[in-house]
This record gives structure tokens, sequence and C-alpha cells, in this order.
């Protein structure tokens, strides 16, 4: 089985960074989450029997870590220049060429046509699909991941883990407080469901249950968000597209501001940026 990364189309009210923010994302923010992602792969022993769908797949960088383990890897994204990078890290030339079949690694395929659609019916179904992108920030961000479900799990084996997480409780997560700024910027967040919330503790299971889940164990993992200094933070946190309508609302260089000046807090001697955060995540099974 040709391991795979794949892009679904955006919400319509989202607005997917592109370009520089994509790169940013890759360089900055994705690394944040690696904790994460290696206790739930630990915890589920992922390795060469594992056949994993990944749902917001970023641009690559768990992929990369469960490929390292061993896993046949197909990742999912809304941002086609995500996507692009996630190629650019996880397959060589002679992969894109088709021959991804006779390379001795197991590599992630790439999709960028919104949907798994482009599955080989004739390979062997998933066995682990997860959706790394936290749960929790936002009121209704939960919407978005269940036209995703609905799609890859029938691709799925009958008990396969299914892997959904969420921010955890904001005294918790030192970066619940700068996302309020995406809020105070604009009232068409407010308008449209879409302001800051603190996560409650069930968010993940109602989730679960509206996909037809069975909730089977749950852990939580430190993810501190570290940067070199607050350009840096910004840049990390723009790249995460949770401020786009802010900027739609005001400007750029408004929503900058106003982030800069909400990281003062968490910014240390050295002018390093640390905001200790906690995330939770939840094993649930497909029927």
């Amino acid at each position: 089985m040709t391991p795979t990364l794949v892009q679904h189309h955006p919400n319509a009210a989202s607005a997917p960074p592109t370009g520089a923010r994509a790169r940013d994302w890759a360089e900055i923010q994705e690394r944040m989450l690696v904790p994460l992602y290696e206790a739930v792969y630990e915890r589920l022993e992922v390795g060469p029997a594992t056949r994993l769908l990944a749902l917001g797949c970023g641009s690559g960088l768990a992929l990369l870590i469960a490929a390292s383990r061993g896993a046949c890897v197909t990742g999912v994204d809304a941002d086609r220049e995500r996507v692009a990078l996630a190629r650019e890290r996880l397959l060589p030339d002679g992969a894109r060429s088709g021959a991804a079949e006779d390379d001795p690694a197991r590599l992630a395929q790439l999709f960028d046509c919104g949907s798994v659609e482009g599955k080989d019916p004739a390979d062997p179904a998933y066995n682990l699909v997860t959706a790394f992108e936290p749960l929790g920030c936002a009121a209704g961000d939960s919407e978005g991941l269940a036209p995703a479900l609905e799609d890859s799990l029938p691709l799925a084996e009958r008990g396969s883990a299914v892997i959904l997480v969420g921010w955890g409780p904001p005294e918790r997560c030192a970066t619940s407080a700068v996302l309020r700024v995406a809020s105070r910027l604009t009232d068409t967040l407010r308008s449209t469901g879409g302001a800051w919330r603190p996560a409650h503790r069930d968010d993940l299971e109602n989730v679960a249950a509206r996909a037809g889940l069975k909730p089977d164990g749950s852990g939580r993992v430190a993810c501190p968000f570290g940067y070199a200094d607050t350009e840096s933070a910004v840049r990390g946190l723009l790249s995460t597209g949770l401020f786009d309508a802010a900027i739609r609302a005001t400007d750029p260089a408004q929503v900058e501001k106003e982030l800069a000046e909400a990281l003062h807090p968490y910014v240390r001697r050295d002018r390093t940026v640390w905001m200790p955060n906690v995330f939770r995540y939840l094993i649930a099974r497909t029927p």
C-alpha cells in the first residue's frame, strides 16, 4: 500500500494561509504539538502494521513522525499550500513520478483533490484515523470536522481507533488568553459563532457521539508553545488561520499589534516567548 496526503475543500467562512503563511506554519507553528503526536503514537503502538489517515494533516510533520515508525500514512488538509509543503517534506522525486511503490521507505501518499477519493480500492482499509487539529478554541469549530469524519470513517476497519484532540482548561492553557484577541477585534466572529470560548469537558465526546464513535480512553499532554521572539510568535499564531476573520474586519497591522501586546506577559528575559498549554485527546472506536 502506497502511503498518502489529501486536500479537502475549506469552509467558506475560513481563510486558510497561503504562501509565506503556510511556510510559517511548517517552520514555526506545526512543531508545537509534537509531544501530542508522540504520546498518541506511543500509546497506540503505531508501527509497520499501522495504516493511518490524518485529517487536517497540515504540512505533514505528524505524518513524518508516523512514517518514521514504519506506518503507511495518508494525509488530508484544506490548504493547498500546506499540502504542497507536505509533499516536499514526505515524497522524494521518485515518488512524485510514480515510483513510490518501489521505494523501501514507508512514505506518505499525497492527495490534493478534496477527499480520499484517490484511494485505491484494492488497498487495505485504514486502522487509525487522527484529527490532531485541536477543538475548543472557537464556538462551532467542531462543525468542520463532521464532514471529514463522515467521508473518512467508511474507509476504516471496524474497531479502528479515531483520535480527536481538544484544548485543555483555559487556566492550564496560556495561549487561550492570546486567542481572545480575535474576538475583541471583530464583531464578525461573534455574529458567525466563531468567537473564542473556553473548552468544555465533553467537547470531544460530543463530536465522537455525533459521528457514531464509541469512546475508548483519553489522555492529556503538555504542549508548551515556545518561540524565539515575539515576531516569531506572531507569525506562528497568524499561520493557524484563527485570526483571519479579525484581519478581514480590521487590518493585518492592527491584528499584529494587539497580538504582540497580548503576548507580552509571556516574554521571558531572553526575549523568547513561552506559553504552557495542555491538550486532551480522546481515543474513540469505529462501529
